[in-house]
């Protein structure tokens, strides 16, 4: 299953892109374990399951990291930003 994976504000710049395809094993179905798996990479993108506050969105629908991913999805990962 393959599903596009974006990364926004802080994330963009650690991780030095902003979206890529992500091809999913059997078994990683949900945001939080497409996160882990992502972060397992290890750095730069371990800090995703460190990232404090982190939020997440499926299809451009804020979602928990229980929210189920199926193939073809748009996952979006961003930690909160401020402005003024």
């Amino acid at each position: 299953m393959t599903v596009k994976v974006l990364y926004f504000a802080s994330l963009r710049e650690a991780l030095g892109t902003s979206a890529e395809e992500v091809d999913l094993p059997a078994g990683v179905a949900t945001t939080g374990a497409l996160r882990d798996r992502i972060a397992a990479r290890g750095e730069p993108w371990a800090q995703l399951a460190r990232a404090k506050n982190l939020r997440c969105a499926v299809n451009q629908a804020m979602t928990g990291f229980d929210a189920a991913v199926k193939a073809g999805d748009e996952v979006a990962f961003f930690p909160p930003v401020t402005g003024g």
